[in-house]
């Protein structure tokens, strides 16, 4: 049976449910807008720490420019201990190790590479970190360890052209020309149409005595 009340009715309802669970409803309240003024400031203090981390990176780079290694590591350093999930410390880790291959510190960058492989974000700045980090191993006369490295990525979308092209490198390296060539050809096969250097892929093919089409040579 449906029960039905007149305004005076509903009304006593209302104010008997009010008593009931008014108390509730305050604490509610209190939550909800403590919980909308919480969350305003956490978004508060993204957006602030992003600043920061966009400054830190801004001025790392501007004391790059000028051959400031030294004082750029300072910058640095705050990304990757203020901001170490931020894409600004990747990014700028990828930046320094540039700088000290430019600099003839091969050493130095290694280090920094490592650091992005292993924390680097988002996870593409991990993929780009680690075919960087093959080749400075692979220049440093460690095939073995930079094909090790390349073997333990998980997933290299839209880098396997430059991924086969390294491996192509290593494995010449190693005096076995045959995978080498393999290597290569997989490179430019998976190129992607105005995407990397085709041509000096055509000329490691053919200085290990390949025939490469000449469709191949298009863009």
């Amino acid at each position: 049976m449906v029960e039905t009340y007149n305004a005076h009715e509903q009304g006593e309802v209302v104010k008997k449910w009010l008593q009931e669970n008014g108390s509730a409803i305050v604490m509610g309240l209190v939550i909800a807008f403590g919980g909308l003024f919480g969350f305003k400031q956490w978004q508060n203090w993204q957006e602030s720490n992003r600043q920061q981390a966009s400054y830190e990176y801004e001025v790392m780079g501007q004391l790059l420019a000028q051959d400031q290694l030294d004082a750029a590591m300072a910058n640095f350093q705050v990304l990757k201990d203020d901001h170490g999930k931020s894409p600004y410390a990747s990014m700028a880790a990828l930046q320094m190790a540039r700088a000290r291959m430019v600099s003839n510190q091969p050493d130095l960058s290694i280090g920094l590479y490592e650091y992005v492989v292993e924390n680097g974000y988002p996870k593409a700045m991990r993929v780009v970190a680690r075919e960087r980090l093959a080749r400075v191993l692979l220049d440093q006369g460690q095939p073995e360890k930079a094909l090790e490295l390349l073997d333990g990525a998980e997933d290299i979308s839209g880098f396997k052209a430059r991924y086969a092209e390294v491996r192509g490198d290593i494995l010449f390296a190693q005096g076995r020309t045959e995978e080498a060539i393999s290597a290569y050809q997989a490179s430019l096969d998976q190129l992607e149409a105005g995407a990397g250097d085709r041509n000096k892929l055509i000329m490691k093919l053919e200085s290990l005595g390949a025939v490469v089409p000449a469709e191949a040579g298009e863009s």
